[in-house]
C-alpha cells in the first residue's frame, strides 16, 4: 500500500469540490440507500452552499513559493483585526521575514528587529499593545455544533467557516487551534500581542492553546507554501541567522489588489445542511479504500472544502 493509495479517496473528493456543478441536494451517482460520500456531498452541492470571502477580511501573503490567503475573523478578534487592516495597508510586512518553522507546529512571521528600539520597523498608524482577545461573549454568533462531544470544551462546532468552541452556559465561544489557524505572537503578559507577529498551525491540531493567545483567522489556500519551508535550526523552530529566514515579498487586503489579480475561490459554508452530510460523510467513512467506516469525528478533522470560482 503506497501512501498515494492512502489519499488517492480524498484527493478526488477534493477534485469534484473545484468542478462541481450545481444540482440537486442529492447525492450525485449514488443509489438512494448507499451512503453518501465526501465527494457525493460536493458533487451533490448547490451554488448556494458557497460563499465568497469579505475582500475586507482577506490577507494575501506573498512568499516566494507562492500565495498565502487567509481569511480574518472580526467576529472573534475585531481590534486585532483592524490592526492587521491598517498594518497590511501601510505595508508593514513588506520585506520582513518567516522567523520561526518548527515542525508539527507553526509558522511565524515577523520583523526580525521588533526587540531593537533603533531597528525595529515602524507601525505608523497602528497601534502598540492591544487588548486580549482569547474569548467573546457571543450567543448571537451562528453556531453549528458538532455532535459527540469534544476533549478541551463543553461544545465544538463552527462560526462562518471557522472551527470554534464555545460553553454554551455562559456564552464564552473562541476559534479552535486547528491546522490553518492563524494567531497572533505574544510575550507573557495577555494584552501583549498587536498583530505584527502571527503565527499559523502546520502540525497536529494544538489546542492546549484555545483561550491562551488571541486567534485572528486561518489559511484558506496555498498553506504548502508555509508548510513546505525548511525547518528553523533553532530552539522551537526559530532561525538563528537572517540568511536563512525566507523574506515575506508582501501583504496586502484583497480589496486594495486589483479584481484581476484577486484570488477568485469559495469556501463551503457550515451553516447549512449540505455541510451537516459533509460531517456525516466524514464520521462514516464509506469510500471503497476504508476497511472500517470508523464511526467518528472531531472537530480538527472536518474539512472545510475551498474552490476556485
Amino acid at each position: 500500500m503506497t501512501c498515494s493509495a492512502l489519499f488517492r479517496p480524498l484527493a478526488a473528493a477534493l477534485l469534484l469540490a473545484l468542478a462541481a456543478p450545481a444540482a440537486a441536494d442529492q447525492p450525485v451517482g449514488a443509489a438512494a440507500d448507499k451512503p453518501a460520500t465526501l465527494a457525493d456531498v460536493l458533487a451533490a452541492a448547490s451554488d448556494g452552499d458557497w460563499r465568497r470571502p469579505d475582500p475586507e477580511n482577506t490577507l494575501y501573503l506573498e512568499i516566494a513559493g507562492g500565495r498565502v490567503v487567509i481569511e480574518l475573523a472580526p467576529q472573534f478578534a475585531p481590534e486585532h483585526v483592524a490592526n492587521l487592516r491598517t498594518l497590511a495597508r501601510a505595508g508593514y510586512w513588506d520585506g520582513l521575514a518567516i522567523l520561526r518553522v518548527q515542525d508539527n507546529y507553526v509558522v511565524q512571521w515577523g520583523d526580525p528587529d521588533a526587540d531593537d528600539a533603533d531597528q525595529r520597523r515602524p507601525l505608523g498608524d497602528a497601534r502598540e499593545r492591544l487588548p486580549a482577545e482569547f474569548s467573546r461573549i457571543a450567543p448571537e454568533l451562528p453556531f453549528t455544533a458538532l455532535d459527540g462531544g469534544d476533549l478541551y470544551a463543553p461544545q465544538a462546532g463552527w462560526v462562518d467557516g471557522f472551527p470554534a468552541a464555545r460553553n454554551p452556559a455562559d456564552g464564552q465561544t473562541w476559534m479552535a487551534h486547528c491546522y490553518g489557524l492563524v494567531g497572533a505572537g505574544r510575550d507573557n503578559a495577555a494584552d501583549s500581542s498587536n498583530g505584527t507577529q502571527l503565527y499559523v498551525v502546520i502540525g497536529h491540531a494544538p489546542r492546549h492553546l484555545d483561550r491562551n493567545i488571541t486567534s485572528v483567522g486561518r489559511v484558506l489556500k496555498g498553506i504548502e507554501h508555509l508548510s513546505s519551508l525548511p525547518r528553523g535550526g533553532g530552539v522551537m523552530g526559530f532561525h538563528q541567522h537572517r540568511e536563512d529566514m525566507p523574506v515575506i515579498q508582501r501583504i496586502r487586503l484583497a480589496a486594495d489588489v486589483a479584481q484581476a489579480e484577486r484570488s477568485r475561490i469559495e469556501v463551503f459554508r457550515t451553516d447549512t445542511p449540505a455541510f451537516a452530510r459533509l460531517i456525516e460523510a466524514r464520521r462514516h467513512r464509506h469510500e471503497e479504500w476504508f476497511v472500517s467506516p470508523v464511526g467518528k469525528i472531531e472537530l480538527c478533522n472536518v474539512p472545510i472544502p475551498v474552490r476556485e470560482g
